[in-house]
Formats: structure tokens, C-alpha cells, sequence
């Protein structure tokens, strides 16, 4: 290869510049001395920046044809040589990527200015340059607005990619709506640690905001690395993710970089074809100072969005710069760890990242819809409210996308209106049809609202959108469970473990599953898996503690929610905690152990007052006589939250119906019962499902009308996957038992009230409700 008769006689990269016609090398105007196959191998990655440069092609033209056995050994000292020249390591690399068996690639932006329109630079100590330097030539994309340092300052643009003869002939495919792209490690040699993770997560809030384009996520990113043995955690270089682009099926890998130009920095981007590493897209801008590089990197992922075929009117739809976010580089480096922890150890190790993101920046919004989703999953509602809350009054620094996920947010946990949180996500679907988040929201509002076909379909949608989602596999399990379908949960979960996902949903689902089927050891291992686990540990603590109640075993149902309690409150998740307190309360008045109802709800209270913490007082409060300290908290709820669909619903009717049925008021319970019919089906709480269904059995039992009581409770015990372990799908049977003996049914209530005695053969005695039964079973 004759170098000298390319067009590029002078490359930079970095404080390095070569003059590969006259063979020289310089750092910061100082000569490096560098032996003649060295610099030839430098040559050639720099006449192919970015491309991978293969072994095969160095010996074809760097060494003699006849050289075999001496090659390898010669190359790999040639490449010693370069990399202690330019400072460089094999093992992290800045400038030269080696790529095992195959080749080496130059990962370093560089520039190749016109040497007749750029200053000349020194390349020896007592050299200095004389002829003062050109005027710049007028930019050819007008644009671009560049930060000079001064007059005759030289700016230096990041350019990607080669620049070969190939490319300047080559017309790339734009991508359509239906491509992926995946987002390769941010390439910082600006030596600032803070650009790398802060700048890759800022572009990535870029590019998700338009409906346009498809990032594949960094756990589906992560999952090709595992299928391509490598450390999921490692390092996503450009070659990399042009690896996992091809085994992912996608359509392009979008590398950025960052350099210091003295007190500026060059920002640049590329888009590469996966196919053939060809440059489907690029562009470069420079910032005056640190603070404007968001702005500036927004500029150039903007005009790349355009080169990729996005339209001009989604563009200026959808055009939010990420320094409206936070202007914070310190905080998005903290959300954008915060998102790794999540997907590598949980929510709860998440938190303290997220909150770490808002002390740097309190107008932060993203990091508050980051923070209240993970208080969501980890079911503590009132933090979750707080956060979204905060969010949703700093919409106005959110993108679309994100402002479509903090609307229906807000009104799903705050204000509790599902009908306007349901058309915000209906928006939001309908603008990023895939986009697995929008259709996960979709679908847990219909479970919420009982309708759970609808909600499987939306959960489907949103597993093709994002089929590495634990999260998605997860949700379509549960709706699986809540439908029956068990071996479709089955297949789920089984697909998730088999593509190496984990996590607690996936874990609780499969507890689910083990239980519904009386499969014991499953169970338990479940919660061996959760033992020591953060956010974990209390959830199976606290699903065994309701199996060993279905069974009647009540003091190890008591010493499990005890142990729940206590993990929650280590955890810091004192609203879970008093949910668990407040599952031994209902439990105690359900059973007819009034005493210790009040104990526990007295407990509960102590750790949370949260508005579902009130809610469920309210219940435990009317079932064991305390009609006043209930009527308060049902007023109290109604006041404060007007909009909220489920309590107006289902919670205060049902309330009020309690209430109204201790005092011996069947006509007003029923009355009240029968506004909870089209959401008695829903997923409307924690630690129970159905309670309407199942007080209304009772209402009918107080007026004597076995007959109508029976439909009510066979009710309960026709949908399993709703009920599961909870206390109300055992004490269902007993019910179902007085509603046929009170409805003449004498052998169908032999036949239940057996059924509900074989269910608590192991069940400790002296249980009030079960003293009851016995003697309720002697009378027939």
C-alpha cells in the first residue's frame, strides 16, 4: 500500500498527530520516534478508523508474501511497540482495540484536516511555525454552530468511520419503523470520568423519545453477551455491539465519542450497519464548555435521526433536548448507574443511586419517575405517589415519551383516576407501539380493573416489544395465573429462565404457579432464593406466611409475617411492612381473634399511614366491630382522594357494606355491594382479592337466602388464580358449606364442610372459626 498516495497526508487523534507522507509522529507538538513497521501498521488502522483492519490484510501488505512463521511474532512486537508509543493499553484500550484472532481496530476518533487549510503543526522542539494560519473555511452545513477560542483557532470535528473510496460511493438503506438499534459504550478520551456512563445515558433518553427508532435495552443488550460468552457487565464497544447487533437481528449500532479540544470538547456520533460496518449516519459538533455538551450532543443525535430516515415532523414532534432533564453530567452518571443496578441486583439496590441523582439535582425529573416506579414495584405506595408527584410537576422537563409514562403514572398512583390513566397509556401506546413499558402500563390497569383478557393481550404486546424483559414475562405469567391458564404461566416463566432472566416477579409468579398446583418443595425453594435478598426476602416470607394460614397453620403463618415485618423494615420499606402487619390483622378478625386484630392493626398503624395502610384499617376497623374509627377513615379516604376509581368503586362501597352488615343493615350492605360489581374481579389490593364477592356471600348468609349465598361463594372458589394462597379462598369452603345447609343442600354441604375440615387437618385448634365449623359438621 502506498500511503504517501492517499489523500489523507495528516490524521489526528487526540494530542497525537501523523504525517503518514513524511512518516512522522508528534504528541502536543513533540516528536515520538517510532520504528518504520510500527508506523506503518498505524497507518493502515488510520486509514480505516473505526473498521476492523485483519491480521490477513497487515501481512498481505505490510510484510513480505513469503513470510509465514515470523509474522505473528512480529506483528504482536510491532503492535507492543505502537501501544507503548502512544501510551496504550491491550487491556483498555484508548486507541488500538485488538480483536482476538481476527485483526485490530483504531477506536479513537480522528480528524484528517487539509494540510493547506490547517496550520502547520510542529512535529520537533525547534521547530515553530512562521506563516500565520488561514481563515477557516466558510462550514459547509450552516447549521452546526461551532465555539471558536479565537482568531486562527483550529476546531477540531469528531468524525467516525472510514472514509474510504467505498463509503464515498456507497448509499445506505435508511432504517423503517420496524429496525432496532443498539447503543454502543460512549468512547470518552476527554480523560473525564464522568462522560461515559452520563453521556451514553443522555443519548439514549435522546433516541427512546422518538417513535421512530428502537433501542434495544441494556438487558437484551446484556442477554447477547451472555448467548456470545461474555461477561454480561463488559464493556459494549463498537465491535461489540456490532456483534450482538447481528445475533439480535438488528439494523444498526450507534457509537459516540468524546474529545477535549483544549477548554472545548468535539462530540460526535455514527451510525454503522451492522450487516457490513458500512456508516449509515454521522455527525459531529463542538461545545465551548462542559456545561453545553448536552446541548450540543442533543444537536448531533437530532441530525442523525434525520440521516437514519426519521421524518422532519416526528422530529419536531418529538425534538426534546436532554439538558432540559437535568443540566446535571454528576447526575445523570448517578441515574444512568442507578438503571444498571436495577437490572443487575434489583430495585431496591437501585434506590440510593436514584436518590443520590435528585440531592444533585432536586429539578431532576426523570430520576422521580425512575425512583417512584421502583417504590411501585417494591410496593411501597406512598414513596411511589411522592416521587411521581414530583415528576409530574416537572413534566415540562420530560420528553413526549416520558411524559406519556408520568401522566398515566400520576393518575394510576396518585390520584387514582384509571380511566385517565388508562387513556394516557392508550396515547402512549398508540405513540411508541413498541414500546414494552407503555403496553405493561396498559395491562396492569385492565388487571386492576378486573378485565384481564384485555390485560393478557396488552402483556403480550408488550413481551414482543421487549421479549428480555423479566418484567414482561412476568406480568403475562401473573395474568396467566389470574385466568387459570397455568400451564401457559408455565411456559412463560420457563422461557424466561431458560433465556437467563431472574428476578422477583418472575420468582413470585413462579411461587404462584408451585402453590396452585400443591407443588411444596417448588414453594420452599422459591424462598430459599429470596433468603438475604433486598426487596425479596419479606415478598416470599410473606406469600409462605399466607400458605401456612390457607392451611390453618397459624402460628408459623404469624412467625413468617413477623419475619416479613422485620425484613421490610431493614429493607427501609416501612408501607410494605405495615401491609404484611396489616395481613396478620385481617387475618386475626377473619378467624374470630379479635384481640390480636386490633394488636396488629395498632402495629401497622405505627409503621405506615399511608392512604392503602388507611384503607385497610378501615376494613380490619368494620369486621371487628369498631364502626366509628372506621366511618372516620372512610370519610377521610373519600375526602382526599375524589377522583380515585377503585376506592369510589370498590374499596368505600365495600367499606361502608362492612360497616353496615356488623350492624345488621343486610339491605344497605347489599346495596352498597352492588356498586362494586363490574370491579369485583380486579387485583385491587395487596393482601386480598375479591372481598366484595366474599362479603356479599355473607350479607346473604345474615338475610338468609342460602341460595343466592352459594353463587357468591362458589364464585370465589371458581377463580383460584385471583384468590391463590389468600385466606378467603380456604374460608370460602366453610361459607359455601352454611350457604347449602341454609339452602336445603344437605349433601352438598357434607360435602364442603369435609373439604374445608381435610384443608385444616393440620391446623392449630382453639381457632374460633374452626371450633365453629367442627361443630357445625356435627350438627348435619
Amino acid at each position: 500500500m502506498d500511503l504517501s498516495s492517499s489523500n489523507r497526508k495528516l490524521a489526528r487523534f487526540g494530542l497525537f498527530e501523523a504525517d503518514l507522507q513524511q512518516r512522522l509522529l508528534s504528541k502536543g507538538g513533540l516528536r515520538i520516534r517510532l520504528q518504520d513497521q510500527p508506523f506503518s501498521i498505524l497507518a493502515l488502522l488510520l486509514e480505516q478508523p473505526g473498521q476492523l483492519v485483519s491480521r490477513e490484510q497487515i501481512h498481505q501488505q505490510l510484510w513480505a508474501a513469503d513470510t509465514f512463521v515470523e509474522f505473528d511474532d512480529g506483528l504482536n512486537t510491532a503492535i507492543k511497540k505502537l501501544r507503548t508509543a502512544l501510551g496504550d493499553a491491550s487491556d483498555n484500550p484508548r486507541f488500538i482495540e485488538t480483536i482476538p484472532r481476527r485483526g485490530y481496530r483504531f477506536i479513537a476518533p480522528v480528524t484528517f484536516p487539509d494540510p493547506a487549510s490547517a496550520p502547520k503543526q510542529s512535529l520537533l522542539p525547534s521547530e515553530t511555525p512562521t506563516d500565520p494560519a488561514p481563515e477557516p473555511k466558510p462550514n459547509s452545513f450552516p447549521r452546526r454552530e461551532l465555539a471558536w477560542a479565537g482568531a486562527g483557532a483550529l476546531v477540531l470535528f469528531l468524525v467516525f468511520g472510514a472514509l474510504n473510496l467505498r463509503d464515498a460511493f456507497y448509499k445506505p438503506d435508511k432504517l423503517t419503523p420496524k429496525d432496532t438499534v443498539i447503543l454502543a459504550d460512549f468512547v470518552n478520551i476527554t480523560g473525564e470520568p464522568v462522560f461515559g456512563d452520563a453521556l451514553k445515558q443522555a443519548l439514549s433518553v435522546q433516541l427512546e423519545q422518538s417513535p421512530f427508532l428502537n433501542v434495544e435495552s441494556d438487558a437484551k443488550v446484556a442477554d447477547a453477551l451472555r448467548r456470545m460468552g461474555r461477561s454480561p457487565n463488559s464493556a459494549v464497544t463498537s465491535q461489540t455491539a456490532l456483534e450482538a447487533c447481528q445475533r439480535l437481528g438488528s439494523k444498526a449500532v450507534l457509537t459516540g465519542s468524546i474529545a477535549g479540544l483544549g477548554s472545548h470538547y468535539a462530540i460526535g456520533l455514527q451510525a454503522l450497519a451492522c450487516g457490513n460496518g458500512q456508516t449509515l449516519a454521522k455527525d459531529q459538533a463542538e461545545a465551548a464548555d462542559k456545561e453545553s455538551v448536552l446541548k450540543a450532543l442533543t444537536q448531533v443525535a437530532t441530525h442523525v435521526r434525520s440521516q437514519l430516515g426519521e421524518s422532519l415532523s416526528s422530529i419536531q414532534k418529538f425534538d426534546f433536548s436532554v439538558d432540559a432533564t437535568t443540566t446535571s453530567l454528576e447526575a445523570l452518571k448517578a441515574y444512568s448507574l442507578g438503571a444498571k443496578k436495577n437490572m443487575q441486583s434489583g430495585e431496591a439496590e437501585a434506590i440510593p443511586f436514584f436518590q443520590r441523582a435528585i440531592q444533585l439535582d432536586p429539578n431532576f425529573a426523570l430520576a422521580y419517575v425512575a425512583l417512584g416506579t421502583t417504590y411501585e414495584n417494591l410496593g411501597e405506595e406512598g414513596r411511589a405517589a411522592e416521587n411521581y408527584t414530583k415528576a409530574y410537576n416537572l413534566q415540562a422537563r420530560l420528553s413526549e415519551r416520558e411524559r406519556f409514562h408520568i401522566a398515566a403514572s400520576y393518575h394510576a398512583e396518585v390520584t387514582g383516576n384509571l380511566e385517565k390513566a388508562l387513556a394516557a397509556s392508550e396515547l402512549w401506546t398508540q405513540s411508541y407501539p413498541r414500546d414494552a413499558a407503555a403496553h405493561s402500563m396498559v395491562g396492569a390497569l385492565y388487571a386492576a380493573l378486573g378485565q384481564y383478557d384485555k390485560a393478557k393481550i396488552a402483556a403480550q404486546a408488550s413481551l414482543l416489544s421487549g421479549p428480555e424483559s423479566s418484567i414482561s414475562y412476568g406480568n403475562l405469567a401473573a395474568l396467566n395465573i389470574s385466568l387459570n391458564h397455568l400451564d401457559e404461566a408455565s411456559a412463560t416463566l420457563n422461557s424466561a429462565f431458560a433465556q437467563k432472566l431472574d428476578g422477583l416477579i418472575l420468582r413470585e409468579n413462579q411461587y404462584s404457579l408451585a402453590f396452585l398446583r400443591g407443588d411444596a418443595t417448588e414453594m420452599a425453594r422459591q424462598v430459599a432464593w429470596a433468603q438475604g435478598k433486598p426487596g425479596a426476602e419479606d415478598q416470599l416470607l410473606s406469600q409462605q406466611s399466607d400458605t401456612e394460614a390457607f392451611y390453618g397453620r397459624l402460628a408459623k403463618a404469624r412467625e413468617l409475617s413477623r419475619q416479613a415485618v422485620a425484613s421490610a423494615v431493614r429493607d427501609g420499606a416501612r408501607e410494605t411492612a405495615a401491609t404484611w402487619q396489616m395481613d396478620i390483622a385481617f387475618r386475626e378478625a377473619e378467624l374470630g381473634n379479635t384481640v390480636l386484630a386490633h394488636k396488629n392493626l395498632r402495629a401497622a398503624l405505627a409503621l405506615s399511614s399511608s392512604r392503602d395502610i388507611k384503607m385497610l384499617s378501615a376494613l380490619v376497623m368494620a369486621r371487628i366491630g369498631n364502626a366509628s374509627g372506621a366511618t372516620k377513615l372512610i370519610q377521610e379516604l373519600e375526602s382526599k382522594h375524589p377522583d380515585n376509581t377503585i376506592l369510589k368503586f370498590y374499596w368505600l362501597p365495600t367499606l361502608r357494606a362492612a360497616v353496615a352488615l356488623k350492624a345488621g343493615n343486610t339491605s344497605e350492605a347489599l346495596s352498597q355491594l352492588q356498586i362494586t360489581e363490574p370491579y369485583e374481579l380486579g387485583e385491587a389490593a395487596y393482601i386480598l382479592n375479591m372481598f366484595p364477592v366474599y362479603l356479599r356471600g355473607q350479607a346473604y348468609l345474615t338475610a338468609h337466602n342460602g341460595k343466592a349465598a352459594t353463587v357468591e361463594f362458589q364464585k370465589m372458589l371458581d377463580h383460584p388464580g385471583i384468590l391463590q394462597n389468600d385466606i378467603l379462598a380456604a374460608l370460602s369452603r366453610l361459607q359455601l358449606a352454611r350457604a347449602k345447609a341454609m339452602a336445603g343442600d344437605q349433601a352438598g354441604a357434607k360435602k364442603q364442610y369435609q373439604d374445608f375440615l381435610s384443608l385444616w387437618q393440620e391446623a392449630d385448634q382453639g381457632i374460633p372459626i374452626l371450633v365453629a365449623a367442627q361443630a357445625e359438621r356435627k350438627q348435619l
